[in-house]
């Protein structure tokens, strides 16, 4: 077992594993820790636990320090500088007459790199952009590209159900959501109507997904002959939430709702 923190770089990030190592941290405190990017600046979300190898990626590294005020004013000048590279940058792929969307600029803590995230429909030669960008940052720059949900997360923004998206304020990670789950939930097949600001499937469609599943395993499908207590009939609509079949029964040519408790006999495929 390994005693790490969780530790997040942006608000509904991903969460990063790390050894506290001497210091005792608590959630909510700042530490500066060392990533694949360089030594960055983040948030501990999960206090101290234990976990298995399986659970993190090794080597573990260990937490620097403790964040400083000192580290914080950092922080808070990287930003505004970001805001200003934006700028730059905005001006800089006008100039290259480059068909990209920039969407934000982003400083690494220790100021080693400068991150342009940017949509585009498909590949972009931004290496005379790159050059243009270092002569006048004098530091590494980093062009990625990067979706459109992405885009989303980055941004934000109020959802068809009038909150804030929840890509950019709770969720870490981006789960697969297929239009079969809108069918399972019967829902409106209508693009405006399943679809974020992304233009992609709403994140939301999953959430529910498990409990439909496993409502799904429980149910007589569309058109099953089952047996009621008035009679025999066929299954013709199905609520799977509240586990209610609407059935036409056979002698009285009727469409009553029966809950699973109330249907017996077998159940036999028409």
């Amino acid at each position: 077992m390994y005693k790490v923190i969780g530790v997040r770089f942006k608000k509904a990030g991903k969460i990063y594993y790390f050894d506290p190592g001497e210091y005792t941290v608590k959630e909510e405190d700042c530490v500066i820790v060392e990533t694949a990017r360089g030594v960055e600046y983040g948030k501990v979300v999960v206090p101290v636990k234990e976990v298995g190898e399986n659970d993190v990626v090794l080597p573990l590294k260990q937490v620097i320090r403790i964040a400083s005020e000192k580290d914080r004013q950092q922080v808070e000048t990287n930003r505004l500088e970001a805001a200003r590279a934006f700028e730059v940058g905005l001006k800089k792929i006008i100039e290259h007459k480059l068909d990209m969307n920039l969407v934000e600029v982003e400083y690494t803590f220790d100021r080693n790199k400068v991150i342009f995230y940017f949509t585009a429909e498909g590949r972009v030669d931004f290496r005379n952009l790159v050059k243009d960008l270092a002569s006048v940052f004098r530091t590494r720059i980093e062009l990625r590209q990067i979706g459109v949900r992405d885009e989303a997360k980055m941004l934000g923004g109020i959802g068809p159900c009038g909150r804030m998206l929840c890509c950019s304020t709770f969720l870490g990670d981006f789960e697969p959501v297929s239009i079969k789950m809108a069918k399972d939930q019967n829902l409106s097949l209508n693009p405006s109507k399943i679809s974020g600001l992304c233009g992609r499937l709403m994140c939301c469609l999953k959430y529910e997904n498990d409990e439909y599943e496993e409502a799904k395993k429980e149910m007589p499908d569309v058109g099953t002959r089952i047996a009621t207590p008035d009679g025999d009939g066929r299954v013709v609509g199905i609520n799977l939430l509240e586990r209610v079949l609407k059935v036409k029964l056979t002698e009285q040519e009727q469409v009553l709702d029966y809950s699973l408790e109330e249907i017996t006999g077998q159940r036999t495929r028409a």
